[in-house]
């Protein structure tokens, strides 16, 4: 115990400038990389291809691209290509760097930040498409712009090659292709069923987008997802197998204070909700600020409703969240310029503003819904 107490008392006159470690550059994602992706396993391995995809889903939602392939080679690499407009290459006045380079290499930079790059983005922090760059053993990207084909090669991050003109080319768009670095992750084994699901919901959730998904490992599969019907498509996807207790879903689009607020519902004779919230197109499984105002604009439409209809009296409480919402299935999407996510996972939203807008939208239209379909 003395000793103990020894060495404490030693750390602490000893603890000074040069205890203090500062990672550069990409270095603190490949200590850390739990802080940018979650985990190493097989979550933290899929997180990777849904970086990369978002970012090529974001050309989608800003109407430059309308074709996605994503492919996994008998090697474990990944590939994603888009038709969007390609990463710019040209020099980044900051950095004398090609801005190929810096959105590759450099925490919290990209074209989210400011500007007229995007006005609606999946990629929030500016992390993810250099986080998979520190994170692959290696990694290659291929640019078409302007007529032409770039290339720039990296390795656990680091460039390895100049941003070089390959030749020319037709048409635009971005290819990126990384080897997850096996010195970070536990093992290479993506869950095809569950990456295939993962892109059904995007190409749910962005109507005029074709999303191909091709596994070269094994035997072979190939699957392309293209819904024109949009989040009322997923709907009744996901009640294909139920009995619904009104045949066509209920809908609403609406813009508000700048978020567009799209939610889809049906009911269904089964006892369980199920309700899937999307931000930018991103899957906030824990929830967040926009299914609360969803929930709540639910609850109080129908409420609202049966009181009017007098199937509550005065006398009878209110029906709870719990009863209106058996056997619901819906899917609720926002889009926001500025999301404000509670981690770089992206798995729940925080902007206290589109509670209300949700609640605002859904409520408004549920009741006029409720009025035109009395059953």
């Amino acid at each position: 115990m003395a000793r103990n107490n020894t060495n404490l008392l030693e750390a602490q006159l000893h603890y000074d400038a040069s205890d203090i470690q500062v990672l550069e550059g990409l270095e603190a994602v490949r200590r850390r990389p739990g802080m940018y992706i979650g985990s190493t396993d097989v979550r933290g391995l899929h997180h990777l291809v849904y970086e990369v995809v978002d970012n090529s889903v974001d050309e989608a939602l800003a109407g430059f691209a309308d074709r996605i392939t994503i492919t996994i080679h008998p090697d474990h690499s990944v590939t994603v290509t888009d038709n969007g407009r390609g990463i710019p290459v040209d020099i980044h006045e900051e950095t004398n760097k090609s801005a190929l380079e810096v959105v590759m290499t450099t925490l919290h930079a990209g074209g989210k930040f400011g500007g007229d790059g995007y006005k609606v983005a999946s990629g929030l922090h500016g992390v993810g498409v250099s986080a998979v760059n520190a994170l692959s053993e290696w990694c290659v990207v291929e640019v078409r712009r302007e007529g032409y084909l770039w290339r720039q090669r990296y390795e656990r991050g680091t460039p390895v090659t100049p941003v070089e003109k390959i030749g020319d080319t037709v048409g635009s768009g971005t290819t990126t292709t990384f080897m997850p670095d096996i010195e970070i992750f536990e093992k290479l084994d993506y869950h095809y069923d569950t990456l295939a699901q993962r892109f059904r919901e995007m190409a749910f959730l962005t109507r005029g987008l074709t999303i191909t998904f091709i596994d070269e490992r094994g035997e072979g599969r190939e699957m392309s997802f293209y819904f024109e019907g949009g989040i009322m498509s997923f709907v009744s996807h996901l009640t294909r197998d139920r009995d619904v207790l009104h045949d066509k879903p209920f809908y609403v689009e609406r813009e508000i204070e700048g978020t567009l607020v799209e939610a889809a519902l049906q009911w269904t004779d089964s006892y369980t909700e199920s309700i899937y919230a999307f931000a930018n197109n991103i899957n906030t499984i824990e929830g967040g600020t926009h299914l609360t105002g969803f929930r709540s604009a639910i609850t109080r439409s129908i409420n609202d409703y049966a009181r009017k209809q007098n199937l509550l009296k005065e006398s009878d409480p209110n029906l709870s969240g719990e009863d209106v919402r058996e056997g619901l299935t819906g899917v609720l999407s926002v889009k926001l310029a500025d999301p404000q996510f509670e981690s770089q996972t992206k798995i729940k939203l925080g902007n206290a503003e589109v509670r209300f807008q949700v609640e605002s939208v859904v409520a408004d239209a549920l009741a006029q819904w409720l009025e035109e379909n009395p059953r």
